[in-house]
């Protein structure tokens, strides 16, 4: 009989894309049986899509969780965090008799997101994992948070230095997560909550690879304060390929028509909106860039929330015409297209045409232009996305920043110009191009058996079936 597993993501794209992609490397590789525990409860359409219309590796199980009325508990104008932490909370109550029911269960690999369910799995006597499906950089914060937590009084936005994670780049002020810029709000104690909790797992497996992240894996290694559990890199896990809709097809018969390396993707992730200002601005710059654009268009935040779009996406209404500038698609018509909501996104970054990519830089989507070779214009919106930018820029060497105007609140038209032409145009933009080749080849072979992560991962799969 083949060792099986239990895994469980937190919902959000950005957390359920690797956790299924994990999911089918145990299965396909490593010999496992796997059984991918789903938070329903706010799933958007695009998750539903992806795990229901996908055709699964055999061995590979959906177990969809009960749904929970959180409707007394959470409400739109919850922060993100917070919402997600409480939904996972109820959620996690029926896990006991879904885990009860696998036989033969070698190990429990949860999301941060997910601890509660630390204390089902020592209930239960399963051997309990954390899979980061962010960054190296953040999970080595986070570690030191519950220290930074005792011996920092007031605000770390107040520090007169830049905040200091053993063996890790000082992290600036101005990039600190949401989350902790405010240490009396409930976001700031969910997330503390959970960093609490991430060295009880008996090992953490992370979305990295050892070239993209040499610093900071080396740093998670040698963690003196906190008895940190064994780190496994065993990414970049990126999806595969997404499913086609009429709208896709359409992008990518453009893109087979565009020169190569030509095209700007315009991407805010899954969840990222912008304000109806900067939509305007942005459209401003591409059209004065003259570069050939796809721009992925979603309506503007009626809040200005940053995440709007988090659970809702790929089931939203969305007319461009209704809120991009009078005589946009007319002017720019044959040089950019633009698409409602949602579009192919690993379809289009492996795509020949494609020679950029203006990118929130989700971890998700920083390990997909990775991964296919795209530099990146980076425009951080929310969660961990703006010490993603500074690690690309100023560490990988793969991206440039487009830089807010302080008094606006918003990255101008020129500047969207420049930094548009610089990646598709400029001889930075060939130097980034250059080395992001050259990262894609090693993060490609990392995977490929007797690549650093798949040893990683190796590993981890040979503890567990020791347990059989």
């Amino acid at each position: 009989m083949k060792p099986h597993v239990a895994i469980l993501p937190s919902p959000g794209m950005g957390h359920i894309i690797p956790f299924f992609e994990l999911a089918k490397r145990l299965v396909t590789h490593h010999g496992f049986h796997v059984s991918l525990l789903v938070i329903t409860t706010g799933a958007s359409a695009a998750q539903t899509q992806l795990l229901h219309s996908s055709m699964l590796p055999d061995g590979l199980s959906i177990v969809d969780l009960p749904p929970v009325d959180v409707s007394g508990l959470v409400n739109d104008d919850m922060g993100l965090v917070t919402r997600l932490c409480l939904i996972a909370r109820e959620s996690i109550k029926s896990l006991p008799s879904l885990l009860i029911d696998i036989p033969r269960l070698t190990a429990l690999v949860v999301d941060p997101f997910c601890s509660d369910a630390f204390n089902v799995a020592d209930e239960l006597g399963i051997p309990k994992y954390s899979f980061f499906t962010a960054s190296a950089a953040l999970l080595a914060f986070l570690l030191h948070l519950p220290t930074l937590d005792r011996e920092v009084e007031g605000e770390y936005v107040d520090l007169p230095e830049p905040v200091q994670v053993p063996g890790c780049k000082p992290i600036p002020i101005h990039d600190l997560l949401d989350q902790v810029r405010n240490r009396k709000i409930e976001e700031y104690r969910w997330l503390l909550q959970h960093a609490r909790r991430l060295p009880m797992a008996q090992g953490i497996l992370v979305n990295t690879c050892e070239d993209l992240e040499p610093v900071s894996l080396r740093a998670l290694g040698e963690l003196q304060q906190i008895p940190t559990p064994p780190v496994y890199p065993v990414g970049p896990l990126i999806i595969e390929e997404d499913s086609n809709k009429p709208s896709e097809i359409e992008c990518l018969t453009w893109l087979d028509m565009q020169p190569p390396d030509s095209v700007l993707f315009v991407s805010f992730g899954s969840g990222g909106t912008l304000s109806a200002e900067q939509l305007t601005e942005l459209a401003w710059g591409l059209e004065l860039s003259q570069q050939r654009f796809i721009w992925v268009a979603r309506k503007p935040a009626v809040d200005a929330k940053a995440s709007g779009a988090f659970f809702n996406v790929g089931g939203e209404h969305n007319n461009p015409r209704e809120y991009l500038p009078d005589g946009f698609l007319k002017r720019t018509h044959g040089v950019g297209l633009v698409v409602p909501s949602w579009a192919p996104q690993v379809e289009v970054l492996s795509h020949a045409s494609t020679g950029g990519f203006l990118s929130h830089c989700g971890w998700n989507s920083t390990l997909e232009s990775i991964v296919h070779g795209v530099p990146i214009v980076a425009w951080p919106l929310y969660a961990e996305q703006r010490t993603n930018a500074t690690m690309l820029v100023e560490d990988v060497g793969v991206a440039v920043r487009a830089e807010r105007e302080p008094e606006k609140g918003v990255v101008g038209r020129e500047e969207i110009e420049r930094v548009v032409r610089l990646v598709m145009d400029g001889e930075e933009g060939k130097a980034m191009r250059s080395r992001v080749k050259e990262l894609q080849k090693s993060a490609v072979e990392s995977l490929n058996e007797g690549g650093s992560s798949y040893n990683s991962l190796s590993q981890v799969a040979k503890e567990w079936k020791s347990r059989v």
